[in-house]
């Protein structure tokens, strides 16, 4: 049987080698069936709400965000384990007869990391602004259009990512350089900025229709790229990395 000494080793060595592993969904035939119907529910009411989207964006953003966010919220809630809970995972199984200790029974609180994610989300909702503005949104007029549809972004691909990893930096550096392990709230964040940049691309076109103003084509490319990312990478390509190499860590 290892030695304390050699189980702590291993784990050190472990950190090292993978300091960002993948976030399984919860094992629950609840979460299974949420997970799968959840972006087909958020392109739906995109779908039935598209014509009020191209009529009278703000409004129609604006409006849709609580619904959105309840969504994420519940999905978050049922599907995804909260921030620190996936090390709890790893605790003792206790043999039968023997009683828990607290510290193997206690677990995040779900509740207060959604609301702390949401408020991330939202405080986040401004640098995205920033960088919407970085790329060619308008910038003196449509301000409530690109404060909107930030706050849908943040909503739609920062707040499950916020859930289950917080504010880890390591987690952050290694989805921006692309190796870390892809599971379903980094490919919805990988499907949202692609979709959005691919939305971007109708707006400039001699086309004349309603729908290329700002910022339908972004928002419709951002969901479906959303919905599409988070369930194709989540089952398909969970585990995998885009980058094959990544920094070395420091011993």
């Amino acid at each position: 049987m290892p030695s304390t000494k050699d189980q702590l080793a291993s784990a050190v060595d472990t950190k090292i080698k993978a300091p960002v592993q993948p976030i399984s969904i919860l094992d629950t035939p609840a979460a299974s069936a949420i997970s799968l119907a959840r972006p087909v529910v958020l392109v739906g009411l995109l779908a039935l709400r598209f014509n009020a989207l191209i009529s009278d964006p703000v409004s129609t953003l604006q409006t849709a965000l609580p619904v959105v966010a309840a969504i994420q919220v519940g999905y978050a809630l049922l599907c995804l384990p909260a921030l620190g809970s996936h090390h709890v995972k790893g605790a003792r199984k206790t043999r039968p007869g023997e009683r828990k200790k607290a510290s193997d029974t206690s677990g995040p609180n779900s509740i207060f990391t959604a609301i702390f994610a949401l408020l991330l989300s939202t405080i986040s909702s401004g640098a995205v602004y920033g960088l919407f503005i970085l790329f060619g949104a308008p910038f003196l007029d449509n301000t409530y259009h690109t404060l909107y549809c930030a706050a849908h972004f943040s909503l739609l691909a920062l707040f499950p990512v916020f859930y289950v990893r917080g504010v880890d930096g390591q987690a952050f550096v290694a989805l921006a350089g692309a190796y870390a392990p892809l599971d379903e709230t980094s490919g919805g964040l990988l499907g949202a900025l692609l979709g959005a940049w691919l939305g971007a691309v109708p707006i400039p076109l001699d086309w004349d229709r309603e729908w290329q103003k700002w910022p339908v084509t972004i928002v419709v490319g951002m969901y479906l790229g959303y919905g599409i990312g988070s369930k194709l990478v989540g089952t398909l390509f969970f585990g995998k990395q885009l980058s094959v190499t990544q920094p070395e860590s420091e011993e």
